[in-house]
C-alpha cells in the first residue's frame, strides 16, 4: 500500500506529522506492506536560496505579524512538538528556499533513505539552526545518511531532479493540494495536517482492508482539515 506525502521542510508540522505517523506504523500489524513516497512542496520559493532569516524574521516580514504574535504562534507549536517527541528550537531555525533540500530528498530515493534523510532535514532546521539551503549541511547530512559525497555535489552544482520537483509540485495543484503535511492513502483517501497517531491508525487500517477488497482505486479525495502549514 503507497502512502504519498507532500511536505516542506520549514514546516514545522509535516516535523510533527511525520512523527505520529511513523507512530502509527508501528502501531499496524502490516507495516511491511506500506511504501512511503516523500513529495515536494515548497511554501514559499520567492525565499532567497542565499539569504537567511530567524522564524519571528519571517513572520514580521513576509507575513505581517508582529513578533510577540509570532512567539505566541510558534510556543503553541512547540508545545504539539513536545507531545509527539520534538524540541523545536524556533529561536535558532533559519527560514531560507528549501529547493535544495528537496533535491538531496529526490536524490535519497535512489538510495532508499528518503525517511532518513527526511528526519535529518527537519532536525537540522528546527533543532539544530543550521542552514538547510547550505551546500555544506546539505552534502554533511547526505553523508551521514549514506549518500557519497560525489553524488550529493552533483545534484546541487547541476540542478539534478528538477522535473521530478515541479512534477511533484504540479501533482499538489492538480490535487488542489494548498497545505502540508499532506497524506494520499493507496491513491484513494487524503489526509491534511498533523493528524494524531490514533487517527493515522484508523485510516491507514480502513485503507489496508479496501485494497484486499478493490483491485482498482476509486479515485475519490476524502480530506479531514487539521493542523498544516499553507502557501
Amino acid at each position: 500500500m503507497k502512502v504519498e506525502i507532500w511536505s516542506d521542510i520549514m514546516c514545522p508540522f509535516c516535523y510533527i506529522g511525520k512523527k505520529n505517523f511513523e507512530k502509527a506504523i508501528q502501531e499496524i500489524s502490516f507495516k511491511d506492506q506500506i511504501e512511503i513516497e516523500w513529495k515536494s512542496f515548497q511554501l514559499d520559493p520567492t525565499l532567497n536560496s542565499s539569504e537567511t532569516m530567524t522564524t519571528n524574521e519571517y513572520f514580521k516580514h513576509k507575513k505581517g505579524v508582529s513578533v510577540e504574535q509570532a512567539k505566541q504562534m510558534t510556543a503553541q507549536v512547540a508545545v504539539m512538538g513536545k507531545a509527539s517527541g520534538i524540541d523545536f528550537n524556533f529561536e535558532n531555525a533559519l527560514i531560507t528556499n528549501t529547493y535544495k533540500a528537496h533535491q538531496l530528498l529526490h536524490l535519497a530515493k535512489k538510495y532508499s533513505k528518503s525517511n532518513e534523510a527526511k528526519e535529518e532535514l527537519f532536525k537540522a532546521h528546527f533543532i539544530e539552526g543550521k542552514n538547510v539551503g547550505n551546500f555544506n549541511v546539505l552534502t554533511e547530512i547526505a553523508q551521514s545518511v549514506g549518500i557519497s559525497e560525489i553524488d550529493i555535489q552533483n545534484c546541487l552544482q547541476n540542478d539534478e531532479f528538477e522535473n521530478d520537483i515541479q512534477k511533484d509540485i504540479k501533482q499538489a495543484k492538480d490535487k488542489r493540494i494548498s497545505g502540508v503535511p499532506f497524506f494520499i492513502l493507496d491513491g484513494k483517501y487524503g489526509i491534511s495536517g498533523a493528524q494524531p497517531a490514533e487517527f493515522f491508525v484508523n485510516a491507514l487500517t480502513q485503507t489496508y482492508k479496501e485494497s484486499e477488497i478493490y483491485e482498482e482505486n476509486t479515485g475519490t479525495l476524502t480530506c479531514s482539515d487539521d493542523e498544516s502549514c499553507s502557501i
